[in-house]
């Protein structure tokens, strides 16, 4: 990201590495962008057992998949809170 003096204070143009540049926060916004790999129907009859052991088959005929995308969200966020957490806690514990 460029970056230029403006009222004697560096100030950034834009923040296209999402407000962390070589592991350092630059004061921006960070932003976090992840992505999810949809589930799948595998249509095609697949080896298992039942409860009791005995040998099954299993198809799925139709779509079934489920929208993970809804609890995708709070995931990552959660994700991040704490990755956020233990660097604060490893600077704390290294600074004091």
């Amino acid at each position: 990201d460029q970056i230029r003096m403006r009222h004697g204070k560096p100030e950034f143009l834009s923040n296209n590495a999402g407000g962390i540049l070589g592991g350092i926060s630059t004061g921006q916004d960070i932003v976090v962008r992840f992505a999810v790999k949809p589930t799948s129907s595998i249509l095609t009859p697949r080896q298992s057992i039942t409860k009791s052991g005995e040998e099954a088959d299993v198809s799925t005929k139709g779509r079934h998949d489920p929208c993970v995308g809804i609890r995708a969200v709070p995931v990552g966020e959660a994700m991040m809170a704490i990755v956020l957490a233990d660097q604060f806690l490893r600077h704390r514990g290294q600074v004091g």
